[in-house]
């Protein structure tokens, strides 16, 4: 019994693991709403290094996490950084400009369903995860960096966070190989 039991344990979390597909990867496009701008996507963004956050408007963690990011915004704005939140909880389309509204937020905050938020995370329909999840999206379009479904993750840290995305937005110079000389 205590080995069928340890087995479970095992491909309940080796499943957990593999939930999301591996990063780097091609960001999916994902449509969302914003109250005062209508229909937007992800593929709108690009050419920015983009900080996705899919929050629940009814979580204190996420407007905790959502006036982080507005900072960063603030901060980092003009050098090509912008940050997105998309709620995704019941009754977000109603919710969110309440939300927007309350904490005096200037970036992007709209909504989707939650179908669609775990297709963009790569996620099945019946993987868990927590809420604030946070994926830094490159110029190109490429995901970096993504959170861990659950648990703690050094993302949701402001300094990590930061650091993050100063790499992202400026990543190192290639070293040109040397020239060598040819002798005939």
């Amino acid at each position: 019994m205590r080995v069928s039991a340890a087995l479970v344990t095992l491909l309940s979390f080796g499943s957990l693991l593999s939930a999301a597909p591996p990063v780097p990867r091609p960001a999916p496009d994902l449509a969302f709403t914003v109250p005062t701008q209508g229909q937007r996507t992800i593929s709108d963004f690009r050419g920015k290094m983009v900080a996705l956050e899919f929050i629940y408007t009814t979580c204190t963690h996420c407007a905790t996490a959502v006036q982080t990011m507005q900072k960063l915004e603030q901060e980092l704005g003009s050098q090509g950084f912008q940050a997105i939140a998309i709620a995704f909880n019941p009754n977000a389309e109603v919710l969110t400009e309440y939300f927007t509204k309350e904490r005096h937020l200037t970036m992007p905050v709209g909504w989707t369903n939650g179908d669609d938020v775990t297709a963009f995370l790569g996620y099945g329909p019946a993987d868990r995860f927590v809420v604030p999840q946070i994926v830094l999206i490159d110029r190109t379009g490429t995901i970096r960096f993504e959170t861990k479904a659950q648990g703690e993750d050094n993302l949701r840290s402001e300094p990590v966070l930061r650091q993050k995305i100063l790499e992202l937005l400026h990543p190192p110079k290639p070293v040109a190989p040397a020239r060598t000389t040819q002798h005939n």
